[in-house]
């Protein structure tokens, strides 16, 4: 009890509160900008953490970090153009309910299952801490080669086209992801000659590219851009109430994919946003709703997302091992302010772990005041002319991907993948699948040839490790299930059409 509440002392200091604020309305805006993703927002608070407590510096990076994820599901709502990777796998779905005329329903249910997921998320920190961290450790490169080539599949499972078109998105973005000498064997590949290609390309300008400047470009050659349903947000909140009881369960599941996913080293909230809108679709009871406005997935999705942010703090904190990008950032800031990572830091400075469990709810509980508040100015895209929006848009798309790497490169690949992702929604091929093929690839080469190099090129290891096996059967499965569906289709089919005798 005494540690308790010599951690409500450090969180309550005033230097701590006053930095929790304004680190959330930086992560708020800093997520919201296409092209600035929640790891930026993280990553330029560092200098900052030299002036600050130690407590202060970890709430800045604890409330930064959660805004950010949430924040990036506003310019996907209301412009199609996804604030952060993470929110990259249901911009469609929200942009539909947008057009619709439910942007505050869906951007409401974007604030609500965030501040869920990241609540439930802190719980499993607190109460399941080693348990997870131990399941974390006894994955090595074959389970992860399975788990990526699982994710890999939600390609054909979130696509509302063919399955056929959208697994060659997702093999392009898998061929994006050759580019460059960042592979096992440091070999440039598909560089011809080009030194900018060397370091690859980069998640953020591909992201930015297929969906902002795409988008741009479909407004500058529609004569009329399609009606926007003009209203005023309601109360943001309203409803959220009546979704959390009918799709309980979808949260749940949601929560607990993220967790579970949040713990596993390198996978991180984009992993977790992509593998729970997959499953709200497979195991929906009305699938073919998805992609057309349906809340279901944004459920799911929205509260997998932000769980998998705090569940990714387990490795971190008992062995330092980064959970994602931005644990990777908070774990040099926790060993810059003394407190190292590892199972001491649990004994001999108990007071400032539970300093860090307050600092979490308190983020989210705060997330839903600021975040309606953020809404509501963002509201106003919805109001003002087209023909005004779109050059902020490119500008905003410009700046980001200059931000990257302060490299103009960058803005080339953003106009470079505005066209191919125009190119390819005209022909029917999802962007999302080829976005998913960028992110997922580099994990899935390397994680096969570091396999390899262990088993000494043997594949039976991929299949005789028990979890691996497991994950290897589930991976085949939904490789096989849209070819199962589509030989009972034909062999339906003949019956259904024969007369009736």
């Amino acid at each position: 009890m005494q540690t308790f509440l010599e951690a409500v002392r450090l969180v309550t200091a005033t230097d701590v509160l006053v930095v929790t604020l304004l680190a959330s309305i930086y992560g708020l805006v800093v997520g919201s900008l296409p092209g600035l993703s929640a790891t930026m927002a993280t990553a330029l608070l560092v200098p900052v953490t030299f002036y600050l407590s130690p407590i202060a510096a970890v709430a800045a990076i604890v409330a930064a970090s959660a805004m950010a994820i949430f924040s990036g599901d506003i310019p996907g709502a209301l412009l199609r153009i996804p604030g952060t990777p993470a929110s990259a796998a249901y911009t469609d779905e929200a942009y539909a309910m947008t057009r619709k005329g439910q942007a505050e329903l869906a951007l409401g249910a974007g604030v609500w299952f965030s501040a869920i997921g990241g609540i439930a998320g802190t719980i499993s920190l607190i109460v399941l801490a080693p348990p997870l961290a131990e399941i974390a450790l006894s994955f090595s490169t074959f389970e992860y080669f399975w788990l990526a080539v699982l994710g890999l599949m939600c390609a054909t499972l979130v696509a509302r086209s063919s399955p056929v078109k959208a697994i060659a998105s997702m093999l392009l973005g898998l061929l994006v992801t050759c580019i460059g000498i960042e592979n096992p064997g440091g070999v440039p590949r598909f560089t011809f000659g080009s030194v900018d290609l060397l370091g690859g390309i980069e998640v953020i300008p591909a992201l930015v590219g297929v969906f902002a400047v795409s988008e741009v470009m479909r407004a500058m050659l529609s004569s009329e851009p399609p009606p926007l349903p003009r209203r005023h947000f309601g109360s943001i909140l309203a409803g959220q109430w009546k979704l959390t009881v009918k799709y309980w369960r979808q949260m749940t599941r949601g929560n607990i994919v993220g967790i579970i996913i949040g713990v596993l080293p390198g996978a991180g909230a984009d992993m977790a946003a992509w593998v729970s809108y997959a499953m709200s679709k497979r195991f929906s009871k009305e699938p073919e709703k998805f992609g057309t406005g349906h809340v279901e997935g944004l459920v799911e999705a929205g509260a997998s997302n932000n769980a998998s942010l705090a569940s990714g703090w387990v490795p971190a904190l008992l062995f330092g091992i980064p959970g994602d990008t931005i644990t990777a950032i908070a774990i040099g800031v926790l060993y810059m302010k003394g407190l190292n990572p590892g199972p001491t830091l649990f004994t001999e400075k108990a007071s400032s772990m539970y300093a860090i469990y307050i600092l979490f709810i308190i983020a989210n509980i705060i997330m839903i005041p600021l975040g309606i508040l953020m809404i509501r100015a963002s509201s106003y895209v919805l109001r003002a002319p087209r023909a005004s929006v779109m050059p902020i848009i490119i500008l905003c798309c410009s700046v980001g991907a200059f931000a990257t790497g302060a490299n103009l490169f960058a803005v080339v690949l953003v106009a470079t993948f505005g066209v191919i992702g125009y190119v390819m929604e005209a022909n029917g091929y999802p962007v999302a699948a080829m976005v998913l093929g960028i992110v997922m690839g580099t994990m899935v080469e390397q994680s096969f040839v570091t396999s390899l190099i262990k088993s000494d090129g043997s594949l039976l290891p991929f299949f005789e490790r028990p979890v691996s096996a497991v994950l290897a059967a589930l991976t085949i499965g939904a490789l096989m299930w849209p070819i199962f569906v589509w030989l009972r289709r034909s062999f339906s089919a003949p019956r259904q059409s024969r007369p009736a005798e």
